[in-house]
């Protein structure tokens, strides 16, 4: 039996949360981002996609190779 690893993607914090609501601010903790320039690789699903929605100015997927 294999067992595939769920696909991953990556997010660059690319703006500060600063002057923004609370909960977009709660939504990058979540992500795992508090500082611009970092970056964090997460469980390609659903929720982490409508996460990444929320907050999608304030950061940018980023390819991997």
């Amino acid at each position: 039996m294999t067992t595939t690893s769920p696909a991953k993607i990556t997010v660059e914090q690319t703006k500060s949360p600063i002057g923004r609501p609370s909960d977009q601010r709660a939504t990058l903790v979540g992500l795992g981002l508090n500082k611009i320039g970092r970056r964090s690789s997460l469980e390609d699903t659903p929720a982490v996609r409508g996460m990444i929605a929320k907050v999608a100015h304030l950061v940018r997927i980023v390819e991997t190779a």
